[in-house]
């Protein structure tokens, strides 16, 4: 099923919570929802369930018009953060609420949660109480009641917020299995980036209330539609320049400035990754930058190594592989040189 949102706005008080939000999710792909808290990501999701109605816009499902339609009757399945299952009720019967209140005949029931938990590699805990599965578990036991009426469109809201770092990542891989068996067009909420871009096929960032870029997590990482873009996603250092006639200088640093720019002189900002910095003990006399390392640390992929540029305000991170650092055998307190493979330029003012 596919998802329309369309000129969406909503105000809770004085809180522009949405203004004017339109997006178009593809069906049978699983989406993020990414941001930063207050961004209206929740609120977002919470308008496609038909827990809160827009005050101005609609929502499409496969082009049907589902804004008044409610939660019940549109063909959704929801998780919360929290889980929400009941707890006098054992495994088996959480799965199998949304079959009872709907009617469904008994023998249709068990075999639907069988297979369900099954699906959720949870075989053999039908019986079990609540209380006693891990919060990993009991995540799972939220997803399968969420599948148990056969929804077209799954909204999952901060659904591993509640665990620890290792189950986090281990339910995501898993999530992204799942998806992929059922093919079911899914929307999840998350702050977190690395989570997004690991899960996701498409992630939509959400800044204030607005929409701040849509794309595939390669598109939004390799290039950030804006300030607030790059800054969400972290992991950069920032550099205070000017360009002009097409060119962007910051120090000895220069590279093509974006079109958008336009030829006249202006102050603009750039921002390094780590990973996208070289460290020597060269003297680069053209396009190299003095410094000297502040600390050198641990960092996921190899060594962080944070350095103090001459005439420059801000810190500078260079994160190198193990074989390049050891290649270097850099220690706190000598100098280097510093050259950027790549700049990603902003206008100062945006």
């Amino acid at each position: 099923m596919s998802i329309e949102i369309a000129h969406v706005s909503k105000r809770f008080g004085g809180f522009q919570a949405l203004e004017d939000v339109s997006v178009e999710l593809r069906s049978g792909e699983l989406s993020a929802l990414l941001g930063p808290s207050g961004s209206g990501k929740t609120t977002l999701l919470r308008i496609l369930a038909g827990l809160e109605a827009p005050d101005q816009g609609a929502v499409y499902f496969d082009g049907r018009d589902v804004t008044q339609v409610a939660p019940k009757d549109r063909g959704i399945g929801l998780v919360f953060q929290h889980y929400a299952l009941f707890k006098h009720l054992d495994v088996f019967e959480n799965v199998a609420f949304p079959l009872r209140i709907r009617g469904r005949p008994a023998l249709e029931i068990n075999a639907r949660v069988h297979e369900l938990l099954s699906l959720v590699r949870l075989e053999g805990l039908g019986r079990r109480a609540i209380d006693q599965l891990s919060g990993g578990q009991r995540q799972r036991i939220a997803l399968a009641r969420a599948l148990a009426a056969a929804p077209k469109v799954l909204l999952l809201d901060e659904p591993f917020g509640a665990l620890d770092a290792k189950v986090r990542q281990e339910l995501r891989r898993w999530l992204r299995r799942l998806h992929d068996e059922l093919a079911v067009t899914t929307i999840f909420v998350t702050h977190d980036q690395e989570e997004a871009f690991e899960v996701a096929d498409r992630v939509v960032i959400t800044d204030r209330g607005r929409i701040a870029q849509v794309g595939t997590p390669a598109e939004v990482h390799e290039r950030p539609a804006s300030r607030f873009v790059f800054d969400f996603l972290g992991q950069a250092s920032v550099l205070q320049g000017a360009a002009a006639e097409g060119r962007a200088r910051f120090g000895p640093f220069e590279v093509e400035a974006p079109t958008a720019l336009g030829r006249a002189e202006r102050s603009v900002v750039g921002y390094l990754r780590p990973h996208e910095i070289e460290l020597s003990r060269e003297d680069l006399r053209e396009g190299g930058l003095g410094a000297r390392i502040s600390r050198i640390h641990p960092a996921r992929a190899g060594m962080r190594v944070e350095l103090v540029a001459d005439g420059v305000e801000a810190p500078i991170e260079a994160e190198l592989e193990h074989t390049r650092f050891d290649a270097l055998a850099l220690t706190p307190g000598e100098r280097v040189q510093v050259r950027a493979r790549r700049i990603h330029v902003f206008a100062a003012e945006a």
